[in-house]
């Protein structure tokens, strides 16, 4: 996986664990049990720790994961292209929505 550098709070984490990796394990995670394209890197479980000691980025870094342009996208070694790594980033921030929104409305119910 390519190295970028993200000049963002939180960046040299999300440097660390790959862009690409990222949305695939939030996909994992919030959307669908089934993909494991994340588990493809002898570092998945290296990586997986550091996503979980990182959640109150990855809002932020989905959003920006969306924004980036299909070139840095395309450098990763989990068999992702740009336009799928995107199209899930998008699901994984429709999930985290939904999922506030309820839990929300059951603290307020």
């Amino acid at each position: 996986m390519a190295n970028h550098n993200f000049s963002f709070e939180g960046g040299e984490e999300l440097r660390r664990i790959g862009a690409t990796w990222l949305v695939s394990y939030a996909y994992y995670d919030h959307v669908d049990k089934t993909h494991k394209n994340w588990a493809k890197v002898s570092t998945a479980k290296m990586r997986a720790k550091r996503y979980e000691s990182t959640r109150d980025y990855h809002e932020k870094w989905l959003r920006y994961v969306e924004s980036m342009g299909d070139m840095s996208l395309s450098k990763n070694t989990i068999g992702l292209t740009p336009q799928e790594t995107k199209a899930m980033a998008k699901k994984v921030l429709q999930s985290m929505l939904l999922t506030a929104s309820e839990s929300n409305h059951l603290e307020s119910g």
